[in-house]
């Protein structure tokens, strides 16, 4: 039986996060698992059972498994082409190459370089752009769920921390407060205990705010179904699903005018705002509501994306990324066998 080679997923985040890093890693392993052995793990520090290749999720938090890694393949634990692959996830992208000295080093070891926006390969320097690919995000397709008539529901998604940027949405709540016809849900958990005080006590003085914690995948995706808009204010984002998720449910996405976002949505998107723009966001529902063409338009636009979101094209760019990466290690292993005195042990053959 031919070999399977075995692919480490790192992720900073596993199940009980519930949160982007782990959604993205649990789609990765079941989209490799088809050809290779895959794990799932929160680090990986050498003396795990042996591995071909390590794909990590955002540079700085994973920053210690791929040091580990490059120090196992220099030191000969690990075959020496044994690929390293770093998914620039979020804040990593966005913030944490600027600054942290670990994430850095983090893109110089990587062997290959994934963003999950079509903009996000701009923000790397240009020995980085080289061994940049663009993943774009995938989800299944759902059907739009019926919607009330007498009012529309505007949906956020995200936990509330800074980069999700809750308060442009709150202050956007406030601004709409006369308004009888809207409605706007929050699902997300205070990741920032100071974020949480401010929507719960947004919820008690606005009976149409409502603030619904955190809640599993399946039913946040059943309201971003029912739902008439989703609001998407992030100030910071790599690539957010939930955009995705809107998009191939039928929902039509308000959102903040960035990289992360504009990079899913392209540049001509109907239904953009400055971030941090609460009365730009506020006008832009008012709009949903009153403008009878608005959200037509907008659904136009989500579906002539949606092809572009599709499961089966995220595998295939993962896939070749991945797929080229072990081709050259296999090609480099065939041509010069591990040096004498190298500690590389051969991997088990299994099927």
């Amino acid at each position: 039986m031919p070999h399977r080679r075995t692919i480490v997923i790192v992720t900073p985040a596993l199940a009980d996060a519930n949160n982007g890093n782990w959604q993205t890693a649990r789609r990765w392993a079941r989209m490799l698992g088809t050809a290779y052995r895959v794990r799932l793990a929160a680090r990986w520090s050498g003396g795990d059972e042996p591995a071909d290749a390590l794909v990590a999720l955002h540079a700085r938090r994973s920053a210690a498994s791929i040091a580990a890694w490059a120090a196992a393949r220099a030191d000969g634990r690990l075959a020496p082409g044994a690929p390293l692959v770093v998914a620039l996830t979020g804040t990593d992208l966005y913030r944490d190459i600027d600054t942290d000295a670990d994430a850095q080093r983090s893109l110089a070891l990587a062997d290959a370089l994934v963003v999950l926006n079509t903009l996000g390969a701009r923000r790397l320097d240009a020995a980085a752009r080289a061994k940049c690919h663009t993943v774009l995000q995938s989800c299944g397709a759902r059907r739009t769920l019926p919607k009330p008539a007498s009012h529309l529901r505007a949906l956020m998604v995200g936990h509330l921390r800074e980069e999700k940027d809750p308060r442009t949405g709150f202050a956007a709540a406030r601004l709409l407060a006369h308004r009888t016809d809207l409605r706007l849900d929050h699902i997300g958990r205070a990741l920032d205990p100071a974020l949480g005080a401010e929507a719960a006590a947004l919820q008690a003085q606005h009976p149409r705010y409502r603030w619904l914690g955190g809640l599993d995948h399946a039913a946040t995706r059943r309201r971003i179904q029912a739902a008439h808009v989703l609001v998407h204010p992030s100030h910071m984002e790599g690539g957010a699903h939930v955009v995705v998720e809107a998009v191939l449910s039928g929902t039509p996405v308000l959102a903040s005018r960035i990289d992360g976002n504009v990079g899913l949505l392209g540049e001509g998107w109907g239904g953009y705002f400055p971030p941090g723009d609460a009365a730009a966001l506020a006008r832009l529902i008012e709009r949903a509501r009153d403008d009878a063409d608005m959200l037509p338009t907008l659904q136009r636009q989500a579906a002539a994306l949606a092809g572009a979101y599709a499961p089966e094209a995220e595998a295939a760019a993962l896939r070749r990324v991945v797929d080229g990466l072990l081709t050259k290690m296999k090609a480099a292993e065939a041509a010069a066998p591990p040096p004498a005195g190298r500690r590389h042990r051969p991997q088990r053959r299994s099927a």
